[in-house]
């Protein structure tokens, strides 16, 4: 079978499956099957795909078939211009998410202007995409990602290994380990209701860890958690910063200011959805 026949077969074995985006991931799982590029596809397209490399596209798609994730099959996932590893222990960072990032970083450059040295903690950190990025692209004497699971952790370490190891990783239940105070507190938490679950894309209800996504009954469990621990370990004039989903902007923000937290602001994805809020910490220092 050539290339352009078996990406064909491809396109037609994901249509048929009902995959969202199916001649996009016909290509991409093509492409990571076999290492062809695109330039060399419209030059050799009639060429024909030695057995191997045919055998493991037709494997690859019969996963995704059955709507395993894309990223769980290459392991990979751009994020903030970097690729990490992904797998089922951790949810697939999205790109939504860069828009915290940029906000983080953002204020990490406005707090550069009063201090020389600067400390961020990524909260239910997961694969590291947050922690590791504000690494690679700001100065920081020290970046932290804590998470309750071990697994997620175990991605992270790779992730911070692959772009110089700069981030410290913490086994925490939330701030149970943290000792540190930071400048910067990120985090992406879960937030979906327990009730709505069921009603998300089997990509993300079967393949994706419950852990991550879950946010109990009214999806704010987990900011109020750390909303009231929060300023145990931010120096004051220290920033706070979460992903939130699209109509929690007003609870949370309601939660920072009684905890202490100013300047309360919203930011929308490109979809013009509330998906980062942050605030500033006023207390005195502890």
């Amino acid at each position: 079978m050539t290339f352009a026949e078996l990406y064909e077969y491809g396109k037609q074995r994901l249509l048929d499956a009902k995959v969202p985006d199916f001649d996009v991931d016909a290509w991409l799982l093509l492409e990571f099957a076999t290492g062809i590029t695109r330039a060399a596809y419209y030059a050799d397209r009639g060429k024909e795909v030695d057995e191997d490399g045919a055998r493991y596209y037709h494997k690859l798609l019969a996963k995704r078939a059955e709507r395993v994730p894309l990223q769980h099959l290459t392991n990979s996932q751009e994020f903030m211009g970097l690729d990490f590893y992904v797998n089922g222990d951790v949810l697939i960072p999205r790109q939504d998410t860069e828009i915290l990032v940029e906000t983080a970083l953002g204020l990490l450059k406005l707090l550069a202007k009063e201090k020389k040295e600067l400390s961020c903690l990524d909260m239910c950190t997961g694969s590291g995409c947050i922690p590791v990025s504000l690494a690679h692209y700001a100065v920081l004497s020290r970046c932290d990602g804590a998470d309750i699971s071990q697994k997620a952790l175990k991605v992270a370490e790779e992730n911070a290994a692959r772009y110089g190891g700069k981030v410290h990783l913490v086994l925490s239940d939330l701030f149970k380990n943290i000792e540190k105070k930071y400048d910067l507190i990120t985090s992406n938490p879960p937030y979906i209701k327990s009730g709505e679950i069921e009603d998300l894309e089997e990509e993300v209800r079967i393949y994706d860890p419950r852990i991550a996504l879950d946010g109990m009954e009214d999806g704010l469990y987990f900011y109020r958690k750390i909303v009231r621990e929060a300023g145990n370990h931010l120096h004051t004039g220290g920033y706070l910063v979460f992903e939130i989903g699209c109509h929690q902007a007003e609870d949370v923000a309601r939660m920072m200011r009684e905890s202490g937290f100013e300047d309360v602001c919203v930011k929308k994805d490109l979809a013009g959805l509330d998906r980062v809020l942050y605030g500033m910490y006023n207390n005195q220092e502890k």
